[in-house]
């Protein structure tokens, strides 16, 4: 199996294809960050897909020692912030779309299905309720798996920073999924 780092080097020295590795590998994260952006499927398909051309155009200036997705996380941010203050309008999404909102095999049964749905509701809802800032991180850490440095390195904070703002996040969607069960 090839690794991200040779796809990359091999895209790099001209075997365009190997991108298609890349795609593959983060395609659905990618999705469901755009999502968590723009709360519009087709929207978040559309961005992620333009997030990856952007990065195809710029990989020549990417350092293969480098994490890929940390690099191509902030190209994603930025076109998902242009086209929201191009737009300037978020259309709440009602299907439990969020990353969480995905089913297991194993949940067949009807009250395990709603009763998934309902928590992945709350949350949707109490996560649209947060500033964005609050929101992308614990976006970052509990739904894209980022570790701390990751975070940090992605938003261009210090790592003591990430540790405070996660804290304060995880406060505030609480306090939000405790308001919402009121």
């Amino acid at each position: 199996m090839i690794t991200e780092k040779d796809a990359i080097l091999a895209c790099q020295a001209g075997k365009t294809e190997m991108y298609r590795t890349l795609v593959e590998k983060y395609k659905s994260r990618a999705y469901y960050t755009a999502l968590m952006y723009t709360k519009n499927r087709d929207d978040a398909l559309d961005l992620s897909q333009e997030a990856f051309y952007r990065a195809y155009r710029a990989l020549n200036r990417f350092n293969p020692d480098k994490n890929f997705y940390t690099w191509f996380y902030k190209i994603l941010r930025n076109v998902c912030l242009n086209f929201i203050s191009r737009k300037k309008e978020n259309v709440p999404i009602s299907d439990g779309t969020y990353p969480g909102a995905v089913l297991s095999e194993r949940e067949s049964r009807p009250d395990e299905i709603f009763e998934r749905n309902e928590r992945s509701a709350a949350i949707e809802n109490a996560l649209d309720r947060l500033k964005e800032t609050d929101r992308e991180i614990i976006v970052l850490k509990e739904f894209d798996g980022m570790s701390y440095n990751e975070i940090a390195e992605t938003l261009s904070i210090p790592l003591g920073s990430v540790m405070s703002r996660l804290y304060y996040a995880r406060k505030k969607l609480l306090k939000e999924l405790e308001y919402l069960n009121e």
